[in-house]
C-alpha cells in the first residue's frame, strides 16, 4: 500500500508539474529550473559514494564466495546481450525509415554549435581518462568508469586480506557509511515529490518552447522509434524469456524510470533504482547492491543506438556509406558490423550522466572525417533523446538486475 501511495503520489507530482510548466510564467519556469538543478545536484553527489561503497561491501561480504563471480558474469552477459539488441534494433529501423541526406549550408551552419575543443577530444583520451592517477580526483570530477574501477581494486583487497582486528574495522566502518548513506537517500527520496513537480513543469516548458522539434524527422523517428522498441518490445521479452512478468517489474521500477526521464542522468538516477529494486521488487541486497552500480556505469542500451545510427548518418551525409533508400547500400554491411561493435563497446565506457553519449559521440565522429556540423543541428533536440535514452538504460538496468537475481 504504501509502495502504491507512494507511485501515485510522483504522478499527481507529474501532471500538477505539466500544468504549472504548461502556464508559460517565466517566474514559475525560472523556480522549476532552480528546484531541478537542486535535486539533481543532490542525488549526483549521494550517487557517487553510492557506487563506490555498494560494489566495495558486496565484494568485502562475498568476493571470495563462487556465487560473486556467478553474479557478475550472469549481470556481463545480459548487459551485453541487451546492448547489442538495442543496436541492432537500431540498424533495422535505419534501414526502414531510410532518413536522407541533409542540405550542406544546414549542415555548415551546424557547425556553429558544436564545441569549440572538439579537436582536442579523441576516443583514445576518453578511455585513458578511466584509468585513475588520483585516488579522490575521479569522486571530485563524477568518474563513474574511474570509480567503479576504485571499487573493485578496494573490493578484492578486502577480500585477499587475512582475517584481522584491523580488517574488520574497515569493513564495519564502510558499511556504517554505507547505512548512513541510503538514510540520507531515504530522507531525499521522502521530499522527491517537490522536484518532481519542478522536473514536470521544466520539461513542459521546454517542449512548449520548441525545443524538441526540427526538421530531421526521419533521423529521429529512428532514434526515438528504436528506443520505444527496445523499451516495450525486446527487454519485456528478456524478461518474458526468464519467466519474470514484465508489466509487474515496471510497475515496481516506475519511480525509477520516471527519474531517469527527468535528471537524464542513470548515476544520478541510481539511488532511486536500488530503493525500488529492494523495496518495491523485492531483489536481494546482495544482488542490487551489486548489480546495479556495474549496470548504471555499463548498460546503456539507449547510448548504443545513438552512437550506431549518429555514426551512419553522419558517414551518409560524408559520402563515406550510400542512402539506405539509393542503391549500392549492400557493399556497406562491413562497415555496418564494424559499427555495431564499435556502438556496444563504446557505449560500455561511456558516463552515465547528462549528454556523456552525444559528446562521446563526437569523440568518434572527429576522427572519420564525417560533417560533424550535424552535431550541432542534433543539439537542439538531443534534451527529448537524452531522456528517452536514460529512461531506457535505467528500464534495461532493472530488467538485468531482475534477470540476475531470478538467475542466482
Amino acid at each position: 500500500m504504501n509502495n502504491k501511495r507512494q507511485l501515485f503520489l510522483w504522478i499527481g507530482a507529474l501532471v500538477v508539474g505539466a500544468a504549472l510548466g504548461m502556464l508559460g510564467l517565466q517566474w514559475i519556469n525560472a523556480t522549476a529550473d532552480f528546484i531541478a538543478t537542486i535535486y539533481t545536484r543532490l542525488f549526483r553527489l549521494l550517487a557517487v559514494p553510492t557506487i563506490a561503497l555498494a560494489v566495495i561491501t558486496t565484494l568485502a561480504s562475498f568476493g571470495a564466495q563462487k556465487e560473486t563471480g556467478r553474479i557478475f558474469r550472469k549481470t556481463l552477459f545480459y548487459t551485453l546481450s541487451t546492448t547489442f539488441a538495442a543496436a541492432i534494433v537500431g540498424v533495422v529501423l535505419y534501414l526502414l525509415i531510410a532518413p536522407g541526406n541533409l542540405p550542406e549550408e544546414l549542415i555548415s551552419k551546424g557547425a556553429t554549435d558544436v564545441p569549440e575543443n572538439l579537436g582536442t577530444l579523441s576516443y583514445s583520451e576518453h578511455f585513458l581518462s578511466v584509468v585513475p592517477d588520483n585516488i579522490v580526483r575521479p569522486f571530485l570530477e563524477g568518474n563513474v568508469l574511474s570509480i567503479l574501477l576504485l571499487a573493485f581494486a578496494i573490493g578484492f583487497a578486502l577480500t585477499k586480506m587475512p582475517d584481522s582486528e584491523q580488517k574488520a574495522v574497515v569493513v564495519k566502518g564502510i558499511q556504517g557509511l554505507q547505512e548512513l548513506l541510503f538514510t540520507l537517500i531515504r530522507g531525499l527520496i521522502w521530499t522527491l515529490p517537490l522536484g518532481i513537480v519542478a522536473f514536470s513543469a521544466q520539461l513542459t516548458a521546454q517542449v512548449s518552447g520548441g525545443m524538441a522539434m526540427d526538421s530531421i524527422g526521419r533521423y529521429v523517428a529512428v532514434i526515438i522509434g528504436g528506443n520505444m522498441v527496445q523499451f516495450f518490445v525486446v527487454l519485456p521479452l528478456f524478461l518474458l524469456s526468464r519467466g519474470i512478468n514484465p508489466l509487474k517489474t515496471l510497475s515496481q521500477m516506475m519511480p525509477a524510470v520516471l527519474m531517469a526521464l527527468f535528471t537524464k542522468s542513470s548515476a544520478a538516477t541510481l539511488p532511486v533504482t536500488m530503493q525500488s529494486a529492494e523495496q518495491r521488487m523485492g531483489v536481494s541486497p546482495r544482488v542490487s547492491r551489486f548489480v546495479l552500480p556495474i549496470c548504471t556505469t555499463i548498460n546503456m542500451n539507449g547510448c548504443a543506438a545513438f552512437i550506431l545510427v549518429t555514426s551512419l548518418w553522419l558517414m551518409q551525409n560524408g559520402g563515406i556509406i550510400p542512402s539506405p533508400c539509393g542503391g549500392g547500400w549492400e557493399g556497406a554491411w562491413q562497415t555496418i558490423l564494424l559499427w555495431v561493435f564499435l556502438s556496444v563497446f563504446s557505449a560500455v565506457g561511456n558516463a552515465g550522466v547528462p549528454m556523456g553519449c552525444y559528446f562521446l559521440t563526437l569523440s568518434l565522429a572527429a576522427g572519420t572525417g564525417t560533417p560533424i556540423g550535424i552535431m550541432g543541428i542534433i543539439l537542439p533536440i538531443y534534451t527529448i533523446i537524452d531522456m528517452i535514452e536514460t529512461a531506457e538504460n535505467v528500464w534495461s538496468d532493472s530488467c538485468v538486475c531482475a534477470m540476475t537475481n531470478k538467475d542466482c
